[in-house]
């Protein structure tokens, strides 16, 4: 006897899937992420952050984070910032990746696409998902196969589909424009907070040199210069860890994206342009 077939995947849902959508909110197009959704999120996890810090008086992360003047505050928001956006990022890609799992023309290998079968393939698509122009691979489908009935050769369906590819790739960099933006703030506010302890230990130095006389005194007094120096290193400490480790999420994430698109590119070659036929009458009329 022979085993049932393996079940269906679910029908795909980018209502149910996608984050941003599920809490009724405007999403970004494509894989970007809502941009002021992300920075109030970050600015309550900022707030969470710093609120358990506060009853730690006597532990040095305390003073580190709290203690080393305004640029901390940013430095940590615009950490956060990136990470949500991120997380909101790697929640868009697997929904789109979903999409991948399903064929959308029929298994049969005698169907050819022909401007005669294109509405059945519309119909394929939408019985797949809903909303399916959200998905960046159907969308791409759905927009050639909508002018093949205007087309006269397989190789414009062929240019279509790398139109649009092109096009999504240039969205996928352009989603990462404000990532990179708070990339080069984070190492500048550390920097900042550098020039300001420096200034705070040299203000602290002169005075002390202008009211001690002996020193004794002057030795006993430095311990108020040093938190001028405390403020200046660890600033930027922070800042550079905080960069570096945004960064490379960035990059593991950049390498995702564009290996989907990729996979997107093929799809669409197995799927769509390898099945497409022309019908003699249609050369005809295009003669």
């Amino acid at each position: 006897m022979s085993s049932p077939p393996p079940p269906l995947p679910q029908p795909l849902s980018i209502a149910r899937s996608d984050i941003e959508r599920r809490i009724g909110v405007s999403p970004g197009q494509g894989l970007s992420a809502n941009t002021w959704l992300a920075g109030v999120v970050a600015l309550a996890l900022t707030t969470i952050f710093y609120a358990c810090l506060f009853p730690f008086h006597d532990y040095a992360i305390r003073a580190v984070f709290m203690d080393r003047g305004p640029t901390q505050y940013v430095t940590v928001l615009l950490g956060f910032w990136c990470v949500v956006s991120l997380l909101v990022k790697g929640n868009k890609l697997r929904v789109q990746r979903k999409a991948l799992r399903y064929q959308v023309v029929p298994e049969n290998h005698d169907f050819v696409l022909s401007s005669q079968t294109a509405d059945q393939l519309i119909r394929n698509i939408h019985a797949i998902a809903d909303l399916p122009e959200k998905f960046i691979v159907y969308n791409r489908i759905l927009i050639a196969v909508a002018n093949l009935k205007n087309l006269g050769r397989v190789s414009d369906v062929d240019d279509i589909l790398r139109s649009i590819g092109e096009r999504d790739e240039s969205s996928q960099q352009t989603s990462f424009g404000t990532l990179a933006g708070f990339i080069w703030a984070i190492p500048v506010l550390g920097f900042i907070g550098t020039v300001l302890g420096l200034a705070q230990a040299i203000g602290r130095f002169s005075g002390l040199l202008d009211s001690q006389s002996d020193v004794s005194s002057i030795v006993s007094s430095l311990k108020d210069v040093t938190g001028g120096l405390s403020t200046a290193f660890e600033t930027t400490l922070v800042a550079l860890v905080i960069a570096l480790l945004v960064q490379l999420w960035i990059t593991a994430q950049r390498k995702a994206e564009e290996e989907f698109l990729d996979d997107c590119h093929e799809y669409c070659l197995k799927q769509i342009v390898s099945r497409i036929r022309i019908l003699p009458y249609e050369q005809q009329r295009d003669l």
